[in-house]
């Protein structure tokens, strides 16, 4: 008999000799998702016996981890900003930081009920977040992106929720009309000359959401010399970049014209959310 215990201490060392880290974490993800259970409620149920369809299941997501496949997308899904996404190749796997910029932008003070634009949307979580918690405050929300992949993953997610939406294919805001109250994006800004450097599980996101040119600035200077035209009166933005591009993205914000520009801290310390406001 094998028991959740003996799939979770032998599934954690062969993760670790392999060299993936925080292996006992991933492994208990992985049998939690595999019974359908919180991670926390495995600790009550070390002694349960698996079946073997389960072991044998988890032996294929195993032999997956190790050569660097992440475990949101062996899973199928992430949890972000308490809610339950889809998540696959077909877009970027949404960071913790990401979570923050949606607090953040539930913080400002903009036009409400707000129309409301997130811009390379990738699997829709930042705007779907927003949106589930300001309720009936929004009127209305479009998800854009390049990627048709992207956009068929964030459908999924909106319909998952219940959240309406409306879906463009679009280069940055080539197919934008109108105007918005607030305008969210986490852009790709990933320099190409870090491509060589960056962990192997990066590189299971679309090539298309992470690499914006030499230095990483290429579709956040495209965005800032545009963005003002598509913003109501004292509509916001709201940005995420890299760790040293806060403060030059927000000088590109005031030389587009934006008023009150400033730049937070992600919890790190890191000067990683330009905020702008239209006049």
């Amino acid at each position: 008999m094998t028991t959740i215990l003996d799939v979770l201490e032998k599934g954690a060392q062969f993760l670790e000799n392999k060299g993936i880290k925080d292996a006992r974490l991933n492994m208990e993800l992985l049998v939690a998702h595999e019974l359908g259970l919180k991670r926390m409620d495995l600790y009550l149920r070390f002694d349960q016996p698996l079946e073997e369809t389960q072991i044998i299941q988890l032996r294929k997501k195993l032999k997956l981890r190790a050569q660097n496949t992440p475990i949101q997308h062996l899973n199928g899904n992430v949890i972000f900003h308490h809610l339950d996404f889809q998540c696959d190749p077909r877009a970027l796997i949404p960071r913790p930081e990401t979570e923050e910029l949606v607090e953040i932008a539930l913080g400002l003070d903009f036009p409400k009920p707000a129309r409301i634009l997130d811009l390379g949307c990738g699997s829709g979580v930042l705007g779907l977040s927003i949106v589930n918690k300001l309720g009936a405050s929004c009127e209305q929300l479009v998800l854009a992106d390049l990627s048709t992949d992207a956009l068929s993953l964030s459908r999924e997610n909106a319909e998952t929720h219940e959240i309406p939406a409306e879906f463009i294919q679009s280069d940055l805001f080539n197919e934008i009309t109108g105007v918005f109250d607030l305008i969210v994006a986490n852009l790709p800004y990933i320099p190409e000359t870090e491509r060589d450097s960056l962990e192997p599980e990066v590189l299971h996101d679309p090539e298309l959401a992470l690499f914006s040119g030499e230095d990483g600035l290429d579709l956040l200077r495209r965005f800032s010399s545009e963005c003002l035209n598509y913003l109501s009166p004292k509509g916001v933005v709201a940005l995420e970049v890299g760790h040293q591009q806060g403060e030059v993205v927000a000088e590109l914000l005031r030389k587009a014209g934006l008023d009150d520009v400033e730049v937070r801290e992600d919890l790190c310390g890191i000067k990683r959310f330009p905020l702008a406001r239209k006049p």
